[in-house]
């Protein structure tokens, strides 16, 4: 455990029944029931078994994604893909993605959306306007999914990709367009000073799969400009295999210098035959059929196992996301922890025992003549028993001494 010291707090406990009278001897039970560090994965599907026009069949196996990843997972990343999102300017699916943000926030998870700005799956009809009203759109966007969003989703990725954005080829796009005359660092500072100008309390990602030299300028460019960057996002997209213990490390050395949280946004690793390593952009990779297979699985569990046991002992990452949490949600990939139709696979079985068992924390104690327990785990949220009667208190890293009172 010594490699996570950094993820635990010890705090003093002193209990007070509903009248405030103290509680010596008394039995007490605390448990971890969520983690400060944040276990995430893209719940895309969740719209869809919220939804009441989802047919049945689909419903059932939507319940299954629930009810595995509910007890294991923290946080959620819902799409605002513009395109998406917005296929007709004007017409939004804010009903049905407000639905699973609620939904999410009321069970206690943190939601992130993803992304406010973006040149892949961008709007088409972007196209037809000039720069300047292109620009107007995403600072409206930004205004209009923030605003109707501030009280269940509090982290965005503000802005994706922006290293390759400026010369993106792939397809045409009105935001490569808007890049390109504006600049990098204009643009990623007219998003997120909107953003925060929004949500002064939300956590802002700049959000990047470049994690080369480029991405450490344009991070230390915004931050020289005033980008009010809270937290740097990092893809980890392995489809073509395990980055390997030194690309890890010399990643998170490289954006660790800033001295800021980071967050793996989308990790992805595959159950079935590796991506070809010829394969530059991974999108170009169209296989009819990318079935999962036991041997994959098994090096899916182990790579999943290094590269989050890797994570979490570093001091500054703060959260992991699990891109797919089911098979085929992007490029076909067999990248989930389950399988399409519900069943787990190990990775998701190796993930469960991290976060519910290696990195628990459940605890019996006794009140001494002074009300107190001193309570040492894992930093987070806590239920605790006593008496019959049940609270909450949270484990941080700067309250050492806490009041907690009981029915």
């Amino acid at each position: 455990m010594s490699q996570y010291t950094h993820r635990l707090s010890t705090a003093t406990l002193t209990l007070k029944d509903a009248k405030g009278n103290p509680m010596p001897g008394r039995k007490v039970e605390v448990d971890l029931s969520r983690h400060e560090f944040l276990f995430g994965s893209g719940c895309f599907w969740l719209q869809m078994l919220l939804n009441p026009a989802t047919p049945p069949q689909l419903k059932e196996t939507f319940q299954k994604y629930w009810d595995l990843w509910s007890p294991v997972f923290n946080y959620a990343t819902l799409p605002f893909y513009q395109g998406r999102y917005e296929p007709v300017e004007g017409q939004t699916k804010e009903e049905e993605t407000l639905r699973a943000a609620k939904h999410l926030k009321e069970n206690g998870y943190t939601v992130k959306g993803h992304p406010l700005c973006w040149h892949t799956a961008s709007a088409l009809w972007l196209l037809e306007k000039d720069n300047k009203a292109v620009l107007e759109n995403q600072l409206a966007r930004i205004r209009r999914e923030i605003g109707a969003f501030h009280d269940y989703v509090t982290l965005w990725d503000v802005i994706n990709e922006v290293v390759i954005m400026p010369i993106f080829e792939k397809q045409e796009n009105a935001i490569t367009r808007l890049c390109q005359e504006m600049g990098r660092v204009p643009l990623v500072k007219a998003v997120f000073d909107m953003a925060r100008q929004m949500d002064p309390n939300a956590t802002l990602l700049l959000n990047d799969f470049n994690t080369s030299e480029s991405y450490r300028q344009l991070i230390e460019d915004c931050l020289a400009a005033g980008v009010p960057i809270d937290v740097i996002g990092i893809q980890s997209h392995q489809h073509q295999g395990f980055w390997g213990m030194d690309k890890l490390l010399e990643v998170l050395d490289r954006f660790a210098s800033f001295g800021k949280p980071m967050h793996f946004t989308e990790n992805t690793f595959v159950s079935g035959d590796l991506m070809p390593a010829h394969i530059v952009d991974l999108n170009d990779w169209q296989v009819p059929e990318w079935p999962s297979t036991p041997e994959g699985e098994d090096r899916q569990a182990r790579d999943l196992l290094t590269m989050l046991d890797t994570l979490f002992a570093h001091p500054q990452v703060e959260a992991f996301t699990t891109w797919d949490f089911e098979d085929g949600a992007w490029l076909g990939a067999p990248s989930g922890l389950v399988h399409k139709d519900g069943t787990p696979k190990p990775s998701y079985e190796a993930l469960k025992q991290r976060v519910l068992k290696d990195w628990h924390t459940n605890l019996t104690l006794m009140t001494d003549e002074n009300s107190q327990v001193s309570v040492e785990g894992f930093r987070g949220l806590y239920s605790l028993k006593c008496d019959g009667m049940e609270t909450t208190f949270t484990l941080n890293k700067t309250d050492k001494e806490l009041t907690v009172q009981l029915g």
